[in-house]
């Protein structure tokens, strides 16, 4: 059903799913293309691993930024039209990256971040709008097409950069997919007119109960995501292991979140049972969190079956705190708000919360008690998966 987003009730859904799709795959791979050339950044324009590593955490932070503006800017100009202009940044400061620089290398970084918050955020309420019946799927979806739009930028940086002349131009490159999706997006927003007027600018709902869960939920499973993200590889390789091997077991983590993001979601909105597919996530990622602080090299399988046990429960986390709020709120701009709030505070501890557990490791000379940190945010995403399934009978 239409929520209070004012659209032309004649667009397709197929046509909105497409458009969503080819604009998600975007939403991760600026970023994911950095990190493999960071020491060839480091080499070129001289700056230190901080000043390197800060161009990243720059740009989550700024995601967190544009996820708090997203429900006022889709209030504003419609959301349809907002999410053109959200990966337009992204397109803009991949542009921008490819002069290189620290300033537009910092100022590309900064737009892109922003843009992907905004989007994010934009999403949510267009799903509410055009695909609710379906939402959970469709969430997944599009949380599928960024992790492989990641995977791919991740893949191929190296290579692009020897092929195109350097690590600014295969940065660059990335504002071409972007504008494709643009024109697979038009579709859309030519058949909108435009937001209704809004009786008040709408704000965040920080003093909602249930928007306050998800917040919590969300914050929970982006550090389960960017801890794992961050230390997996370094964690291993301080066991012994080669870096080839734990680049390849961190890989065997990011593929193993497909799967989860994909069909979970789906599982739950098919049968109706959030809490339970939520808390059976969880638990995946419990037990291979728990493997690997307690037995990392396990006799025989060693971490592999823990990496793959968080990999799937990690993905689904993150796609299922968002259907939840499709499911559970009245209309796309309620959806955006809550969203809004969600991702916002996710964001800004997946910004943080790497750089926190790094603190860790050089106070305590280890990696067990940063692990520790992790097992935390289990317990704070199983508190919230707890309450929000008890606030609603129909999402037990």
């Amino acid at each position: 059903m239409p929520g209070s987003t004012s659209t032309v009730p004649r667009v397709r859904p197929a046509a909105v799913l497409v458009g969503l799709l080819a604009l998600a795959l975007n939403l991760r791979a600026a970023l994911a293309g950095y990190p493999p050339l960071l020491e060839a950044v480091r080499a070129d324009l001289g700056i230190s691993a901080g000043s390197a590593g800060f161009v990243q955490t720059a740009a989550i932070l700024m995601m967190a930024a544009g996820s708090f503006a997203g429900p006022a800017v889709g209030s504003r100009f419609g959301a349809e039209r907002a999410l053109t202009a959200a990966v337009g940044l992204v397109a803009a400061g991949s542009l921008a990256r490819g002069v290189p620089a620290p300033v537009p290398l910092v100022g590309g970084s900064v737009l892109i971040g922003f843009g992907i918050g905004l989007a994010g955020v934009l999403l949510t309420g267009v799903v509410k709008e055009y695909l609710p019946t379906r939402a959970g799927t469709v969430t997944g979806g599009y949380v599928v097409a960024m992790m492989v739009g990641a995977t791919a930028a991740s893949a191929v940086a190296v290579p692009l950069a020897v092929a195109v002349g350097g690590w600014s131009f295969a940065l660059a490159v990335w504002a071409v997919p972007a504008v494709l999706a643009l024109g697979a997006w038009s579709g859309v927003t030519r058949r909108v007119h435009g937001p209704q007027q809004a009786s008040e600018r709408p704000r965040l709902p920080w003093r909602d109960g249930f928007s306050r869960l998800v917040a919590c939920h969300q914050a929970a499973a982006s550090l389960l995501v960017y801890g794992w993200m961050t230390w997996l590889a370094p964690y291993v390789a301080s066991l012994g292991w080669s870096d080839d091997r734990a680049g390849l077991l961190l890989a065997v983590w990011a593929v193993a979140q497909i799967p989860g993001a994909l069909f979970v979601p789906a599982l739950a909105e098919r049968h109706r049972r959030w809490r339970f597919w939520s808390a059976a996530a969880l638990g995946c990622t419990a037990v291979g969190t728990t493997g690997v602080l307690l037995m990392p090299l396990a006799p025989v399988v060693g971490p592999w079956p823990w990496a793959v046990l968080i990999g799937i429960g990690s993905g689904a986390g993150f796609p299922l705190g968002l259907a939840v709020v499709a499911w559970r709120t009245p209309d796309a701009a309620a959806s955006a708000s809550t969203s809004g709030l969600a991702l916002g505070v996710g964001y800004t501890v997946a910004g943080l919360g790497p750089l926190g557990m790094g603190l860790i490791v050089d106070l305590s000379g280890g990696y067990p008690a940063a692990i520790a940190v992790l097992l935390v945010a289990v317990a704070a995403q199983a508190l919230a998966i707890a309450r929000i399934g008890a606030s609603s009978r129909k999402d037990g």
